[in-house]
């Protein structure tokens, strides 16, 4: 039996190799450049879609620890279903701040998310504009004061006084581009600017 080089002729093995060059995505940074293409052009199309609702619930357990669950969203017009498991976090203080340690606090969580989501959005504005990143490492710092927390001095905000994102990122960028594409970050926008955030309490 002959081998399918053998069996092939080159225009036929060419053709195949096309057909399957043509299939494989389009990927840079791990991103499917094509198919964020594509997503974007929906948006411009239909700019209802573009509309997210993301949701958490939560529940205290004891002390300083409480647990969160995230699962269901809204998002690109319907209910999502491809989860079918939840995620779970537990929140919790450490002993100097009367916890347990059961896991990280609250405003750790935060920057977390900042740094989550400053490098997801650099890795994907990047992709897009055909920037290659090799890696991408970061350290972040926040201050906080209790006084704010501890209700001791009105003029002390209770959350972080200030945070200091420090990237570490191998590119073919320059380090001005990279920047302005992570402050592009839902998250950096959320934690730079107010949020109107209501909140109803009912008796159980």
């Amino acid at each position: 039996m002959k081998t399918a080089p053998e069996s092939e002729t080159k225009s036929e093995a060419q053709s195949r190799t096309d057909s399957s060059t043509a299939d494989a995505p389009n990927l840079v940074n791990g991103v499917d450049v094509t198919a964020l293409g594509e997503v974007v052009e929906t948006v411009k199309n239909q700019p209802a879609i573009a509309k997210f609702q993301f949701r958490a619930k939560n529940r205290w357990i004891d002390g300083g620890h409480n647990r969160s669950s995230i699962k269901e969203f809204h998002g690109a017009g319907q209910e999502d279903t491809t989860r079918t498991e939840a995620f779970v976090l537990d929140n919790a203080e450490p002993p100097v701040l009367l916890g347990q340690d059961q896991g990280p606090n609250p405003v750790e969580y935060v920057l977390h998310a900042l740094a989550g989501c400053m490098t997801t959005t650099m890795v994907y504005h990047a992709a897009a504009r055909g920037i290659h990143i090799e890696s991408v490492e970061s350290e972040l710092e926040g201050d906080l004061d209790l006084h704010g927390f501890l209700r001791m001095d009105d003029s002390v905000r209770n959350g972080y006084e200030n945070i200091r994102v420090k990237f570490n990122v191998k590119s073919d960028a320059t380090k001005e581009e990279l920047a302005e594409l992570a402050r592009i970050s839902p998250v950096f926008d959320i934690v730079s600017n107010p949020v109107p955030v209501d909140v109803a309490v009912q008796s159980a």
